[in-house]
């Protein structure tokens, strides 16, 4: 198991995933991160479950090459990024994204950096549950647009 990817059923812990990240490392004076939760509505419809699906192996891989990405692209010490599969409930955490730096401001860029990488280049499928039906989460051009900011062009919402 990699230290920069964790792809798990199992929940995190922030604080223990931020204190992993900086341990050891005299040199961080920031650490960035995010973290994802299930929403409880999705267009106007109430969410009861959200189901993610991945390609062990591949999924893993293409988030250790981000992270490669972001460590050539911004001044950062480490990444580390963990994500959630299987079924999980409205407010349950779904992905941490977290950087450390020298400073403040590459940790937040390299942090929203992977976050939009994650979004659309990651092999990650998305179920949601509702009272009606399940439906898979599509694309939004929104998300490519955020990844288009980094000069990364993607169409997965064409």
């Amino acid at each position: 198991m990699s230290d920069r990817v964790s792809i798990r059923q199992a929940d995190f812990d922030l604080s223990a995933e931020v204190a992993a990240l900086r341990a050891g490392d005299g040199g961080v004076g920031a650490v960035a991160a995010f973290v994802g939760t299930v929403r409880d509505l999705s267009d106007g419809q109430s969410v009861q479950r959200m189901e993610l699906e991945h390609y062990p192996g591949m999924t893993e891989a293409a988030i250790e090459a981000m992270i490669d990405t972001a460590m050539a692209r911004f001044d950062i010490r480490a990444a580390r990024v963990v994500h959630r599969v299987g079924v999980l409930q409205p407010m349950d955490q779904i992905v941490l994204v977290a950087v450390s730096a020298a400073h403040r401001g590459q940790a937040f860029q390299a942090c929203e950096f992977l976050m939009d990488y994650l979004k659309t280049q990651a092999p990650f499928w998305k179920k949601e549950g509702t009272a009606e039906a399940a439906r898979w989460v599509d694309a939004r051009a929104s998300d490519d647009t955020a990844l288009a900011r980094w000069g990364i062009h993607s169409d997965n919402a064409a």
